[in-house]
């Protein structure tokens, strides 16, 4: 069986996993924490960058670090997993959906500016594949407007937008290093990003469980106590040290997965378009990252059939999201805002090939051959 998703270690990754294993500290903020956040601060301009359990859990920091309070509203769009609404909910907000753009799966201002009212605390954008909406203009507006832009990043690693990096554009951004992500630190694993620098001691303090236990190790204290609301967000150093095993290789691994993107994009996009079908289109002012490769089919009964064929042909091809603002939780903790031109229509055609680190020329040319085969046969 080709799986959808394969995760990425290297030779290197258990060498620094024992390393740690035999360091004698095993929980967070370790010699591996450290080195990833280095690495990451230089990635992100110098800004705080701190690695937590998950990027839902770097959500969930980010509620609580943007004080989220009842009837409060906060913008996302209705075309993502549930982790981008979840954190904002469990603290009392009431979430505004919005719809996508069709060619890239981004909500953009015009989606986005008539959810905005007086009781707006945040908005939520989603890097959905590696690519972006216009995050240039969508930061000023949100600034004139005083809300909260927060990136979700989950998908954007090492991809950019008008020469900078994904997640230096949100005042909060956040990585995901889970298993499917293009880079992991050992299954789950995220990243919180801040870039306004108003919020970077509170972060530390809610971080570590509402203590000031950073600045404690820092020297600037005699005793940590404390000090704030606060949880445990801090991975392990296992997860670290799988984590920087990747990042030390980080451009060969994103040049293979641009390689396999390529290669699909290649051999696919003249064949569907000329069926009728569209392909993932890549924003004209970004660099994507090779996250995913989908397609758009025809009808939901089409992609059914699809996936059921690939299936038996040993590859697994899964399909995406499905809208949140008509999930029961959705309506239950939300509303729709505008119309849904894309969200559902999308959701029930998209479908995803395999792609990942050590997707073998084999395999891809596998992958590709029974696609063309599934429709050539139709």
């Amino acid at each position: 069986m080709i799986p959808f998703n394969r995760p990425a270690k290297l030779d290197t990754t258990l060498e620094f996993i024992s390393n740690a294993m035999n360091s004698g500290h095993l929980s967070g903020d370790g010699e591996y924490s450290k080195k990833c956040h280095a690495w990451f601060q230089s990635l992100y301009y110098g800004v705080r960058c701190l690695l937590t359990p998950s990027a839902t859990h770097a959500l969930e920091l980010a509620a609580l670090l943007i004080d989220i309070q009842p009837g409060d509203e906060v913008i996302v769009p209705s075309y993502t997993f549930v982790s981008s609404a979840n954190p904002f909910v469990l603290r009392g907000a009431k979430i505004k959906f919005v719809d996508v753009c069709r060619q890239n799966l981004n909500s953009s201002i015009e989606h986005i500016r008539p959810a905005i009212t007086d009781r707006t605390k945040a908005v939520v954008c989603v890097n959905y594949a590696g690519t972006s909406t216009d995050l240039k203009s969508l930061a000023e507006l949100c600034k004139s407007k005083g809300i909260i832009l927060i990136e979700d990043n989950a998908q954007g690693f090492m991809a950019t937008y008008d020469g900078r990096q994904l997640g230096s554009f949100g005042d909060l951004s956040v990585l995901s290093f889970h298993e499917t992500k293009n880079i992991t630190s050992g299954g789950e694993g995220g990243l919180l990003v801040i870039n306004n620098p108003i919020f970077q001691e509170r972060a530390a303090v809610i971080r570590e469980k509402g203590t000031d236990r950073t600045r404690f190790f820092q020297g600037l204290v005699d005793k940590y106590t404390w000090q704030d609301v606060g949880s445990s967000f801090l991975p392990s150093e296992l997860q670290a040290a799988y984590l920087f095993s990747l990042l030390n290789e980080v451009d060969l691994i994103n040049k293979k997965r641009l390689f396999n993107w390529s290669c699909y994009n290649a051999e696919l996009t003249n064949f569907l378009i000329n069926l009728g079908m569209s392909v993932m289109k890549t924003h004209e002012n970004g660099k994507h990252n090779g996250h995913i490769y989908y397609i758009i089919m025809r009808s939901e009964n089409e992609r059914a059939k699809f996936i059921k064929y690939m299936k038996s042909q040993g590859v697994n091809t899964p399909f995406h999201y499905h809208p949140l603002h008509s999930s029961p939780a959705g309506q239950r903790f939300g509303q729709l805002v505008g119309n849904d031109d894309n969200t559902t229509f999308m959701s029930q055609r998209l479908v995803r090939l395999p792609i990942y680190f050590d997707l073998s020329e084999a395999e891809q040319e596998h992958v590709i051959s029974h696609t063309k085969k599934f429709f050539t046969n139709q």
